[in-house]
Order: structure tokens, then C-alpha cells, then sequence
């Protein structure tokens, strides 16, 4: 929460969390099926006989134990200075502080959580659409006008997020197939909002327009794209800057950005030129 505030702080539109689930049913954020990139379960000898190949999965955790984890910088590269003080958010508190802190400050923040894995959580018991829905019901934050965006790499489970909730829906989309890509977008068009895609799909591999924005758009349909960082090469662009001036510049929608202040003020100089 403590990385959510400060992207508020710094201006971001949208926050966007990744949802999993607890053996018990609780939806927390937290982006990967394993524990041990992220968290310190390995310095917890109690939790060691749920431990496989070195990592433990959030799915065999309760809800309780779940909280008792601290959170680590997964990237090397990154400050470690903050690994061990914050834990693990549960999604309804994560939603009620940032919707919170975008009441007090005047500002229309939304949250844009990614349903991750649902098909696996469902073998395991658990649907997490039907643990998101009377989350967001409860903060009367479904329909079109929600201030909830949902995403999901599975195509079918948003549809049905879709139909059971109504609110604005964006599919991500981690490669395409050219052969498919017009009648893929067609059949989006039809109930999506829009689309989520990898960032290497909007040019081709010499930095060069894709197509697919403009494709996009002639179909109705946004386009989201991720991921963008400072600190990660963004081939085959020399700079990640330039990775980022080019998504704008093609006309996406919405970025997806682990350093919010950087894309604001790329955003703001190409408003102003």
C-alpha cells in the first residue's frame, strides 16, 4: 500500500493490482502464484512443510498465515530498503484506501484489478469472480460507470465478468496471431471496453507501427499498454524512454507504469509540444 500511495501522490490515474487467493478464500493482491520472490515465507520455519522446489504457493496459505508474511523487492535493481515492513494487502482494503484517498483529494482514481490464474483457483475450490463480485457490490462499484476496471489474460472468464457485473472490461493480450487479430478484435468489440497488450505488440522489431492501435480504435476499442519501467531495457528501442514516447505517440489510451511519475511527465511534454 505504502508503493500505491505514493503513485497516488504522484499523480497516477488508475492503480492496478493483481488478485489471488487465499486456501481459505480471500482475495489478496499479489502478482505471482509463488510466495518466495516476494515475500519472506522462506524465514518462516512454520511454513517450511509447504515449501516445493523452494517456493510456496499463495493457494496453501490461509487467510491469517497469509498476513503474518512481509513483503520483499522482487527486483534486484530496486531500493531493498523497505523488504520486511508491509504486508500482503487483502483486495477490499486495498480498494477502500485508494477510492478513499481519491474522495479526499478530489480526484477520480480507479482500480483496475487483474483477475490472475481464475481457471486454477477454480479447480481449487475457489471462483474469484464470485469473491470479487459482493466485494465490489458492497461499495456500490459495478456497472459502466464503476470506478473498477477489470482485466484478465482468459478472454472467456472476463466475458463472464462482464455479463455478471457490467463494469468496463479491457483483455489483455500477450501475443496475436495476424491471422486471427481482426476477428479477434471484432469479437471484442462487441462487449469489451478494451484492450490490454503487451507493449512489443504495438511495433514491429525495429521500433516501427504495428498497426494495432490504430486497428484497435477503428474497431471502438481502447488500448492499454504494459509494461513500462525505467530500469528495464525496452528493446529495440536504446532508451525505456523511448519505448514510452513511441506507445504515446501511436495514441494509446492508458499505460500500464511501474514508474507513474516518469510517464506523467513524458505525457505532459508531448500535451504541451
Amino acid at each position: 500500500m505504502a508503493g500505491y500511495r505514493l503513485a497516488m501522490e504522484q499523480g497516477a490515474d488508475v492503480i492496478e493490482p493483481d488478485l489471488v487467493v487465499s486456501r481459505d478464500g480471500v482475495l489478496y493482491v499479489h502478482h505471482d502464484l509463488g510466495l518466495s520472490k516476494t515475500t519472506d515465507v522462506a524465514a518462516h520455519a512454520e511454513f517450511a512443510g509447504r515449501m516445493h522446489d523452494g517456493d510456496g504457493l499463495v493457494g496453501d496459505f490461509d487467510a491469517a498465515e497469509l498476513d503474518r508474511l512481509r513483503l520483499v523487492q522482487r527486483w534486484p535493481q530496486r531500493d531493498h530498503g523497505h523488504d520486511g515492513r508491509y504486508v500482503m494487502p487483502r483486495f477490499a482494503d486495498m480498494l477502500d484506501q485508494v477510492l478513499a484517498f481519491g474522495d479526499a483529494t478530489g480526484r477520480a482514481l480507479r482500480v483496475y484489478p487483474e483477475i490472475k490464474h481464475p481457471v486454477h483457483f477454480r479447480r481449487r475450490g475457489h471462483d474469484p469472480l464470485a469473491l470479487l463480485l459482493p466485494i465490489l457490490e458492497a461499495r456500490h462499484a459495478t456497472g459502466p460507470d464503476a470506478r473498477v476496471w477489470l482485466q484478465c489474460l482468459d478472454h472467456a472468464v472476463l466475458r463472464e465478468a462482464y455479463e455478471r457485473c457490467g463494469n468496463p472490461c479491457y483483455a489483455l493480450i500477450e501475443e496475436i496471431d495476424p491471422s486471427n487479430l481482426e476477428t479477434m478484435l471484432e469479437e471484442l468489440s462487441g462487449w469489451a471496453q478494451g484492450i490490454a497488450p503487451d507493449k512489443d505488440l504495438l511495433w514491429d522489431a525495429r521500433g516501427h507501427d504495428g498497426g494495432l492501435v490504430r486497428m484497435a480504435h477503428d474497431m471502438g476499442l481502447e488500448v492499454h499498454a504494459w509494461t513500462f519501467r525505467d530500469d528495464v531495457d525496452a528493446p529495440p528501442f536504446a532508451h525505456p524512454g523511448d519505448a514510452l514516447r513511441m506507445a504515446l505517440s501511436l495514441g494509446v489510451d492508458a499505460l500500464f507504469c511501474d514508474f507513474p511519475d516518469t510517464a506523467l511527465a513524458m505525457r505532459h511534454t508531448m500535451a504541451t509540444r
